[in-house]
Parts: structure tokens; C-alpha cells; sequence
């Protein structure tokens, strides 16, 4: 791989009065009321925004089993959003690498590489983005416990696939990731010199030593596990080693925010997202409710302790009051770039926090951009 480049790919560009880079993460969230096809067409229309206000990229999460979350595919969808879009980075935020088996993966991610050339990132996770059950029937298995103790062994046989370099005489030598570096070696073969780069995700220390020891960019889920956050990027960083793709450490964390026109209405659709976990980690899972569902719903009180303490780590309020929080994360964090996942019932009042956040650091207007 061409070290430059890929290390081009990685790092995004601070736009406007932001602190560092910001991007996107979706997860497909589908209200009451609403149907996938219209969180899908919000998907849509969220990305097409984030590319004309410079955020530097937009990933989708891999979930299964979950009626509120339509983002069990994230290769399909990744598909559907590079035909709508076209310089903004895509990626997974991330596969679930136990979930498949790396050469589906490859070719997955090869076959986007090719419809969206040099803007396509390959985020990995080890965890199964789904409860046991579901992780058991998407892998044929109920031996859960190996995919994860053999993420590394995963990880290495997938960055094979997608460079093509098996060593001769190895079971899969003979076996090609297409789109992939083997179309440049036949004849008359031209390979564009572009592979999705690999980022490794998590919420806990294993895959933030990985990253570290591999010089890989790490992404950690601070949006559900805050108080992992700086222990983890501290163990990145001490961890890490130069590598080919990267000569230093590059880190960016999920961070679950929502900036709405009044402070009311940014706490009722909290309040709403909230409840959807709530239901979610009591086996219940559903749809996103509505914030009047949420206002009338009647807590116990260890609902309302789950309910003060999941919110206390969403950045929520006007869009001052957003830019403020994101900030000081930043600096508590020394994250290299901020990753925003906006959680509400509607597809709207997320459209509308993006456009405000963007507002709020100055990021350019579409026509400030380049076409």
C-alpha cells in the first residue's frame, strides 16, 4: 500500500471552528410510527448534509435483532449511500468481524471500494452487536466465546484477503478477493491503488492494545462506555507502534449528542432514546418511542438511575450548549476526531441536529464546498 495515501485516507481536515474532525455515525434508528424505508431515506438525506458541511466521514453501525436499529447490513447500506453521495468517506462503524467470515468481508468491502474509490474505511469490532442467541444463529454456531478469543487470527487472515499477499504454500493462496489486488496481475489488469483501510473498534482495552501494537486507527465507543474512554485511548497510545499505515496514533471516539432548537425539546427526545435503551437492556427491545410515550411512561427507580446515568454522557441542549460539551470532551479526551451518533424518534429532529451543529462550528455551506 502507498503509506501516504493511506495514511491521507485516515486523517481528516479540522473544518471551520471545530477542535478536530467531525464525522457521522448512524445507526439507522427507526421511531414508532415510522417504517426502515424511512430511516433508510433519513440515512440519506443525514449523509448528503454531512458531505456538503465538510464532516469527514459517515459510518454505520452493525446490529442485529433489534426492531429500532435497521442497520443489520451495513455493506447494503454502505452501497445504497455511496450512489447518493460522492466525496464524503463511508465505512463501518464497524462490522462485526466474528459475524462472517473474512472473505466475505473482503469481497464486501472490494465491491465497495470499486462503486466509491479511495473513500471507503473497513471498521472492525470483535463484539457480536447482538445478544447471544442471534450471534449463535448468524454464525452456525455456539461456540461465541472463539470468535472473539480469535479476533487477531480473524484480523490477520482478512488483511490477506484485502492485500492478497498469502505466502505460497498456504490453504488459501490460491484463493482471491474479487474486486480486489489480483485483477492487477492479469493480463491486461489495472488495480485501483486504493484498499478500504482497516480501523479497529471497542469499548474496553483488547482491541485498543490491538490497534496500538498493529499502528492501526482505533475508534472507541465512548457513547455507551464513557467510563472506558481515556483508560482506553491511554493504553492506544502507550501501545502503539509505526507502521506502514500509520507513524503516530490516531484516535477518534462515538459521542452521542443532539442539538435541537430549544433545550425542552432536546431533553424530551433524550428522555425517548433513553427509554428505547431502557427496554433494550431488559430484553424488550423495540422501536424508538415517541417523546410523549417517554413523558408518560412511569419509571422505577432503577429505570430512573439507568435513565440519569446513560444521559449524563449524552451531549444534549441547543446548539451552544452542544459545541460547548463536544469541546470539552475533546479536551478531556485528546480525541482526534469526534464521531456524532444524534438518537431520536424522528428522522427530522436528527437531520436538524447535524445541520445545527455544523452551524454552530461554522462548518461551510454547500456552496463553500468544492463540487
Amino acid at each position: 500500500m502507498d503509506e501516504t495515501a493511506e495514511t491521507g485516507e485516515i486523517r481528516g481536515t479540522t473544518q471551520g471552528t471545530a477542535p478536530v474532525p467531525l464525522s457521522v455515525l448512524d445507526l439507522v434508528t427507526v421511531g414508532a410510527g415510522r417504517t426502515a424505508t424511512d430511516a433508510l431515506g433519513t440515512s440519506v438525506q443525514i449523509a448528503r448534509l454531512a458531505e456538503s458541511r465538510g464532516f469527514h466521514r459517515y459510518w454505520v453501525a452493525e446490529h442485529h435483532s433489534m426492531p429500532g436499529v435497521a442497520s443489520s447490513s451495513p455493506a447494503v447500506i454502505l452501497a445504497h449511500l455511496a450512489a447518493h453521495t460522492d466525496r464524503i468517506r463511508l465505512g463501518s462503524g464497524g462490522v462485526m468481524l466474528p459475524n462472517h467470515a473474512p472473505l466475505v468481508i473482503a469481497e464486501q468491502f472490494g465491491t465497495l471500494e470499486a462503486m466509491a474509490p479511495g473513500r471507503v474505511d473497513l471498521g472492525l469490532g470483535r463484539a457480536p452487536g447482538t445478544d447471544g442467541a442471534t450471534a449463535a444463529a448468524l454464525r452456525r454456531s455456539q461456540r461465541l466465546n472463539e470468535g472473539a478469543d480469535d479476533f487477531p487470527e480473524q484480523l490477520a487472515e482478512l488483511t490477506r484477503f484485502l492485500d492478497d499477499d498469502f505466502p505460497d504454500g498456504h490453504p488459501y493462496a490460491r484463493i482471491h478477493a474479487v474486486p480486489g489486488p489480483v485483477q492487477s496481475t492479469s493480463p491486461g489488469g489495472v488495480q485501483s491503488p486504493h484498499r478500504p483501510p482497516i480501523w479497529l473498534l471497542g469499548s474496553s482495552g483488547f482491541s485498543a492494545r490491538l490497534a496500538g501494537v498493529l499502528g492501526l486507527p482505533f475508534a472507541f465507543a465512548h457513547h455507551f462506555s464513557a467510563q472506558n474512554t481515556v483508560p482506553a485511548l491511554d493504553l492506544y497510545r502507550e501501545s502503539f507502534r509505526p507502521s506502514a499505515v500509520l507513524d503516530a496514533p490516531y484516535a477518534l471516539i462515538g459521542v452521542s449528542a443532539l442539538a435541537t432548537d430549544d433545550e425542552r425539546e432536546a431533553r424530551r427526545q433524550v428522555l425517548a432514546a433513553a427509554l428505547n435503551m431502557v427496554r433494550l437492556r431488559t430484553g424488550r427491545p423495540g422501536l424508538v418511542p415517541t417523546p410523549e410515550e417517554a413523558e408518560a411512561y412511569e419509571f422505577s427507580p432503577m429505570e430512573r438511575e439507568f435513565i440519569d446515568s446513560w444521559n449524563a454522557n449524552v451531549i444534549h441542549g441547543t446548539a451552544d450548549e452542544v459545541r460547548t460539551g463536544l469541546d470539552d470532551l475533546q479536551k478531556r479526551t485528546g480525541a482526534d476526531e469526534l464521531m456524532i451518533t444524534g438518537n431520536a424518534h424522528g428522522g427530522d429532529v436528527r437531520l436538524r441536529s447535524y445541520e445545527l451543529i455544523a452551524d454552530a462550528y461554522g462548518l461551510p455551506k454547500a456552496h463553500d464546498t468544492e463540487v
